[in-house]
């Protein structure tokens, strides 16, 4: 049984150590024959910088005695292209620079430059007077311009990983110093600038650029014209993330051990994990890479039980980091926009590929960033637009996380988390939901009380969803499809958790000033309900409880239907 590589992005360590590796150097033909210079853009946790040192041990000249080992029983292994193991590779990574202030900013970055280059120096057998000239300059282009010097008869493949990690932890907490040090004049512009320039002198053959949003990529390919993005071509819509099969394959490890049915994992790992997609008309809808094997790496052998937490706690700690982001432009409108995903599961604008700085970021830049940092995915398009929606179950649990963090800010009030879970928990261990509701009725009043919510049957469905994802030992399915019919709220069991119910909510909301409006919603949710529990699959779900929910905004009633 192959080593699960779970948070192993070194190729090498990975065919050597003989872990499990998917199948995706039937790429590398497609990218030599592609543009020079290639810039890919995915989501945090996708694969990208095992990517890039798949190809840097291909292309470098100094792994040629290492091909059979890493590559002999692999697509390109079998397949090699003329310039397998033919460049002096240099790669850059620039996740880990401090962005306290400009000053750190900046000796990181150079620091990172420097140290990178000397690296490569003294790998490829330079001498140490060769080394020592790096020092000679104490700006990153001026160390850049010596190294090419020294370098100035070698062909050389450079590959950049995370390109915009820490300038978009600038762009979060300062535009200003953001354009300072990305735009015109800036160090980092006048890096690439000069990465351009050695591509004319030929010494510079190759470029491969990873990162996750194209913020950075409007200014710094103001003096980096040259690069190709592929980020949402067709033909690159497999390169980084699992399709269904490969995901299949991965899962077999469980298949062969456990009495569980291949279906049941699959839609398990497939509700919390897939639903990628990077052009319209691509084929598969991909799963994060890292969050399949964080479940294979994490999985109950013993009991055959899936992970208590679905949700990786650092996958979490990346995203809740790049969410910063959303204070860019207009904060209200943004939450708008978040309110939208949350309420309705899609949202509809057009895909661009860069934003422009020298104008306002716009609501169409921020749902282009969600869509870029993996928040939202492609549903559909047309001609005009694209139909956006959240892609799993991780996401949307992020989601409501962030959600109720804006609520408590901008209200000014304090969710009673142990309160509302030891409510839950009382909901679903003894079906008693009236504590779960008191505390319900308490949030609203809150909300109310500071004119915060616009108060309708989605607003307050919102809330009821961010204090249900509170607990994560349910499915949490909002508006999920049963036969044309549509229930607002199903609590679905899952693997590992062992509870006594399942729920349905229905939810309806009715205008204080309208006393018959009550009564009309009650016989229409309870007739609801009571269809609901006429489809097949409802009927076959264990220990159903169902609820029909009804508020004015403020006041909250409920009724038990069976």
């Amino acid at each position: 049984m192959k080593q699960i590589p779970y948070g192993i992005s070194n190729f090498k360590k990975l065919r050597t150590a003989d872990m499990l590796y998917i199948e995706k150097t039937n790429f590398i033909k497609t990218i030599e024959s592609d543009s020079r210079y290639l810039i890919m853009l995915r989501p945090r946790r996708f694969g990208k910088s095992l990517l890039l040192s798949t190809l840097q041990h291909y292309y470098d000249e100094s792994e040629i005695d290492s091909f059979d080992t890493l590559f002999r029983d692999l697509y390109i292994g079998k397949n090699p292209t003329p310039l397998k193991n033919s460049y002096k590779t240099l790669l850059f990574e620039f996740s880990r620079i401090e962005t306290e202030n400009r000053d750190t900013i900046y000796t990181g970055f150079m620091d990172n430059v420097r140290d990178t280059l000397e690296k490569f120096l003294r790998k490829y057998g330079y001498k140490q007077r060769d080394i020592d000239r790096l020092k000679e300059r104490d700006t990153p282009e001026g160390i850049l311009k010596i190294f090419f010097m020294i370098v100035e008869k070698e062909k050389i493949y450079i590959f950049i990983d995370e390109y915009d990690h820490f300038a978009n932890s600038i762009l979060a907490d300062d535009m200003r110093l953001f354009k300072k040090i990305v735009g015109k004049g800036g160090f980092v512009r006048s890096f690439y600038e000069t990465l351009k320039t050695e591509t004319f002198t030929g010494v510079v053959d190759r470029i491969f650029i990873t990162g996750v949003t194209p913020i950075t990529m409007d200014s710094m390919t103001s003096g980096f014209n040259i690069a190709t993005d592929i980020t949402n071509q067709n033909r690159y819509n497999d390169l980084l993330g699992f399709t269904k099969r490969e995901t299949t394959d991965i899962l077999q490890r469980i298949f062969d051990k456990c009495d569980i049915s291949e279906d049941e994992i699959l839609e398990k790992v497939t509700k919390w994990y897939n639903g990628y997609k990077f052009n319209s008309e691509a084929k598969n809808r991909l799963y994060n890479p890292n969050m399949v094997l964080y479940f294979i790496y994490n999985f109950n052998y013993k009991k055959c039980e899936n992970p208590k937490d679905m949700l990786d706690t650092n996958i979490a700690s990346d995203y809740g980091k790049i969410m910063r982001l959303f204070q860019l432009g207009d904060v209200d409108e943004n939450f708008k926009v978040l309110e939208a995903l949350i309420e309705d599961n899609e949202i509809i604008e057009e895909i661009v590929s860069r934003f422009d700085f020298d104008r306002d970021f716009e609501v169409r830049d921020f749902i282009n960033l969600l869509y870029y940092m993996g928040f939202i995915t492609i549903k559909e398009d047309d001609i005009f637009d694209t139909k956006f929606m959240i892609p799993n179950s991780v996401i949307k649990q992020l989601y409501f996380d962030y959600f109720k963090v804006e609520i408590e800010k901008r209200a000014d009030i304090k969710f009673a988390d142990r309160a509302i879970k030891n409510a839950i928990k009382t909901l679903v261990t003894s079906n008693n939901i009236e504590p779960f509701i008191d505390e319900f009725r308490n949030v609203l009043k809150l909300l109310s009380n500071r004119d915060f919510m616009r108060m309708d049957e989605k607003h307050i469905k919102s809330i009821l969803l961010t204090m249900l994802y509170s607990v994560d030992a349910y499915f949490i399915k909002s508006e999920p499809e049963y036969e044309g019919k549509y229930p607002d709220i199903m609590l679905l069991f899952r693997s590992p958790y062992k509870l006594k119910y399942q729920f349905l909510f229905e939810l309806k909301y009715y205008k204080k000033s309208k006393p018959k409006d009550r009564e009309t919603k009650i016989k229409e949710g309870k007739e609801q309900i009571e269809d609901y529990l006429k489809i097949k699959e409802i009927m076959e779900l264990e220990s159903l409880r169902s609820y029909l929910i009804i508020s004015d905004g403020r006041e909250v009633e409920v009724f038990e239907v069976i």
